[in-house]
């Protein structure tokens, strides 16, 4: 039981770190256009982002099944060149990411916010260019915030349910920590079911105290 324990424990780990990796990009660019750039329909684009926060876990879940299904507009190009999404530790990795965005946009998006203009001001009279200005001083300035937004998205990522059992199932080479507390809980198996809790609990707990600590520091 301590093998299946660990085996599942790293495996959420893996893949919430690489949900995390794959969130992070996007999300960083979405946080700082949200925060610094006014375009149309921008709040439509905020309302979209945070979306998953309040939709059902399961809903969010549906509609990756269908953009990643065979005769979806995303499965079935990629089922085209061979690459099968559902049912696999990919569609793990992406109900995870698609998860935790919000909270790295949030928390970054924030950071990004409390950068003081005018350093980027100044930084572009001299006549950096905006890549540059981004990269060099917005970016590292708001780096605290994308950080602890990072660390929130991969928390929500470790704590991932509904749209991962939609997408991935409870196969043995897709269970995470949740879906393992769910399937051990159905089958009578409570010891099983709170060793796994307990594991969630303290990796949830140290990556929250984290990024508590970079929030408030």
């Amino acid at each position: 039981m301590t093998s299946e324990i660990f085996s599942v424990a790293s495996f959420t780990v893996a893949m919430a770190l690489l949900a995390t990796l794959l969130m992070l990009p996007p999300g960083v660019v979405l946080a700082w256009l949200l925060a610094r750039r006014p375009f149309p329909g921008r709040s439509v684009c905020d309302t979209l982002v945070s979306l998953p926060l309040v939709l059902p876990p399961v809903a969010t879940g549906l509609i990756l099944l269908w953009l990643f299904g065979r005769r979806g507009p995303l499965g079935g190009l990629l089922a085209q060149v061979g690459f099968d999404v559902l049912f696999t530790w990919k569609a793990v990795v992406i109900a995870m990411a698609v998860m935790g965005l919000p909270l790295l946009v949030r928390a970054a998006r924030a950071g990004f916010e409390q950068v003081d203009r005018r350093y980027e001001q100044v930084a572009a009279t001299l006549g950096a260019s905006p890549a540059r200005i981004f990269f060099t001083i917005s970016l590292p300035l708001a780096g605290r915030g994308v950080l602890a937004g990072a660390l929130l998205g991969f928390s929500r990522a470790l704590g991932e349910f509904g749209a991962t059992i939609m997408v991935a199932g409870a196969l043995p080479s897709t269970r995470t920590i949740a879906v393992s507390i769910f399937s051990y809980t159905e089958t009578g198996q409570q010891a099983a079911a709170m060793s796994m809790l307990a594991v969630s609990a303290v990796i949830a707990f140290v990556a929250l105290l984290l990024s508590n600590r970079l929030t408030t520091a």
